[in-house]
């Protein structure tokens, strides 16, 4: 009885799947991410009434630019390319959104995300997390990393064939 709780307590301990965890997260955040985008194309012609524009971009043209970095952002996060990259604009859009909420303008927020508080600062944890651990090892980004970056041994190689 005492070899299955070691196993299942210390084996656990120095064992995680944490590249596979980083993957479903990925995936997961993405899916949401392209859910939102999504749904806000789907509604555009109720989203720009209530939009104002964007550094001098018209409501429609604001709109658009919006769900257009949604939608690439959430594929790149997915496939874990460019990873920490990528979530500097949702990490932003979601701290907007959050001040947007909690500053009771519903207007915006009712038509464009359509959820309340606390809906972003979960995708502002999430990305944070990647900003701060990365993609893990099942990612574009690692297998390009992998693909430029040769150790000094694989260099010894080369030079002796």
């Amino acid at each position: 009885m005492t070899g299955f709780f070691k196993n299942l307590f210390l084996y656990s301990v120095g064992h995680t799947y944490s590249n596979l965890s980083r993957l479903f997260l990925r995936l997961f955040t993405g899916v949401m991410f392209l859910q939102l985008s999504i749904r806000q194309m789907l509604n555009f012609d109720a989203i720009v009434p209530s939009f104002d524009g964007f550094m001098g971009m018209s409501p429609e043209a604001s709109v658009t630019l919006l769900v257009v970095l949604e939608l690439l952002c959430a594929v790149c996060i997915m496939l874990g390319f460019l990873t920490r990259l990528a979530v500097l604009f949702p990490l932003a859009l979601m701290l907007m959104v959050e001040k947007v909420i909690m500053s009771s303008q519903t207007a915006v927020t009712d038509h464009l995300f359509n959820f309340g508080p606390g809906y972003p600062v979960m995708f502002i944890g999430i990305f944070i997390y990647f900003l701060l651990a990365g993609p893990g090892k099942i990612s574009l980004d690692y297998v390009i990393g992998a693909h430029f970056t040769e150790s000094p041994a694989d260099e010894q190689v080369i030079e002796n064939a």
